[in-house]
């Protein structure tokens, strides 16, 4: 089953991002640079508000909203900066609390969808399984392979 498959990648690349993130210093969490001019708690609250976003989409398209999705929204680049000044402004615990309740809705609302919606196409052109994988898995891969070049070009703790 698509829905089952797409939990499981969710799953394994979470789990290779957040042991990644055991392995910076403890500074670099709450301190930019580590990737970017992001920090750890910022990175984590990114990731988090896009899994929740992936989770939204699924709402949108069982309610036959497929259509409205993106429209009116602020960009990508400045949802990114206003997820990252908030996050700059919250304790990393309720930032990690925060990113695990985006991860457990997104996955409860997987294990629950009608199969036949993952084909449904969103006004990108891409079905709502792609929309998925680029708000959940490919993005903590992404991000998981960007946080692994930082850690080999700076010095460990």
């Amino acid at each position: 089953m698509i829905g089952d498959s797409l939990i499981d990648e969710l799953r394994v690349a979470r789990t290779e991002l957040l042991a990644a993130l055991e392995e910076i210093r403890p500074e670099s969490m709450t301190t930019p640079g580590l990737v970017g001019e992001w920090s750890g708690r910022e990175l984590i609250a990114h990731l988090g508000y896009w899994a929740g976003h992936a989770a939204e989409v699924i709402h949108a398209v069982e309610e036959g909203r497929a259509e409205e999705i993106g429209g009116g929204e602020p960009s990508v680049d400045e949802v990114n900066e206003t997820v990252s000044r908030v996050a700059r402004q919250t304790e990393l615990d309720i930032v990690r609390r925060r990113e695990a309740a985006s991860i457990g809705a997104l996955t409860e609302r997987l294990a629950a969808l009608d199969p036949t919606l993952l084909a449904v196409r969103l006004p990108d052109g891409s079905t709502l399984a792609d929309g998925i994988r680029e708000d959940g898995a490919e993005h903590y891969r992404e991000h998981a392979d960007g946080l692994r070049r930082a850690l080999t070009e700076a010095p460990r703790g």
